[in-house]
């Protein structure tokens, strides 16, 4: 078994990158039996596709690293890098462009989501991002990759790439590429902004109230939950109740992610309760997860030397891992170097 998945590097995560994706990764990686393997790399090479700001993304790259690591992910135990230090991404995106369709690109959701109205003023990179994303998978002859429902699309179009090689330069006997299998993650929590129950805690939300960063210090975070918008209501003592209650629901929903309960069993717990009550146990539990995670953080984003040796000694594992796929895919299609 062999897990990839990849994370833009935009740096300043949150509680909600945190639970909706990187707790899934660490559990994955840490339930792996001897001789499956996770890879998890920084998607630097994808974040060009769209204007940005280069000291930005070296900035994000190295905090993103720096979260992972924190956050419980194991270089020794998972394969760590980024993309731009492993050109075998960029060299077979090229080679599978040969192969990759324009109308399949064009049904691609998430193309014209982000291209909207504008498509000619668009660069290619963001066109052909999802061949770049079924090399990314393809290059280490993944057998399973993490998706979620914005996904989905993204994974049937590296099933069909690499089905198309191997159909045309291949034998059914010797296959050039395995065709990765989705895993759907445990459903992870939908974590609010604390200011509006009704939209998703985000970095790019002015109000830094708004969520919970993950190197937020103890004071920070109390006073950002003691802060956050509620209702004058008391808590129910069942799920039903919290209907149409946005921003209560949200912080039941993270007492009960972060504590691995069901939203039943903590109302249960704090039924009748006003927020008075609540918040305090919710910062309380919040400070008690995140203090080692903010403190790590914080440790290696001092240590640039120690990050720098995490990301090279992942990279070095990836280019390793990734010649023979490159080398069979030159070999299959005819090309001399």
């Amino acid at each position: 078994m062999r897990v990839v998945s990849g994370i833009q590097p935009t740096g300043n995560l949150h509680l909600g990158n945190y639970l909706g994706a990187i707790r899934n990764w660490v559990r994955m990686q840490d339930g792996m039996e001897d001789g499956n393997l996770c890879l998890f790399f920084l998607a630097d090479l994808h974040a060009i596709s769209q204007p940005h700001d280069p000291i930005e993304l070296k900035k994000g790259t190295l905090e993103m690293a720096a979260a992972l690591v924190a956050c419980g992910i194991d270089p020794h135990k998972s394969v760590v890098f980024n993309q731009a230090q492993v050109p075998a991404h960029a060299e077979l995106q090229w080679l599978l462009n040969g192969t990759a369709r324009i109308g399949w690109l064009n049904r691609m959701t998430q193309w014209k989501d982000k291209a909207g109205k504008n498509r000619e003023g668009q660069s290619v990179a963001l066109f052909s991002y999802p061949v770049l994303q079924a090399a990314d998978v393809l290059l280490y002859q993944t057998t399973h990759v993490p998706v979620g429902e914005d996904q989905k699309q993204h994974l049937e179009l590296a099933r069909d790439i690499a089905q198309k090689f191997n159909n045309d330069f291949a034998s059914e006997e010797a296959p050039v590429f395995t065709l990765p299998e989705p895993i759907v993650p445990p459903q992870a929590a939908r974590i609010m902004s604390l200011r509006n129950g009704d939209a998703k805690m985000s970095k790019s939300d002015p109000s830094d109230m708004s969520r919970i960063n993950l190197a937020d210090d103890a004071d920070t975070i109390m006073k950002k939950v003691k802060k956050a918008k509620t209702d004058p209501e008391p808590l129910p003592s069942e799920a039903g109740g919290l209907e149409g209650r946005p921003e209560a629901l949200n912080l039941v929903t993270i007492y009960a992610a972060l504590s691995d309960r069901s939203v039943d069993d903590i109302l249960g717990e704090f039924g009748g309760e006003g927020f008075g009550t609540f918040k305090p146990a919710l910062g309380e539990l919040l400070v008690e997860t995140l203090r080692p995670i903010s403190t790590r953080f914080v440790q290696l984003l001092d240590d640039r030397e120690a990050l720098d040796a995490i990301l090279a000694r992942g990279a070095a594992q990836a280019r390793e891992l990734s010649r023979p796929t490159l080398d069979a895919t030159y070999s299959a299609l005819g090309l001399v170097r």
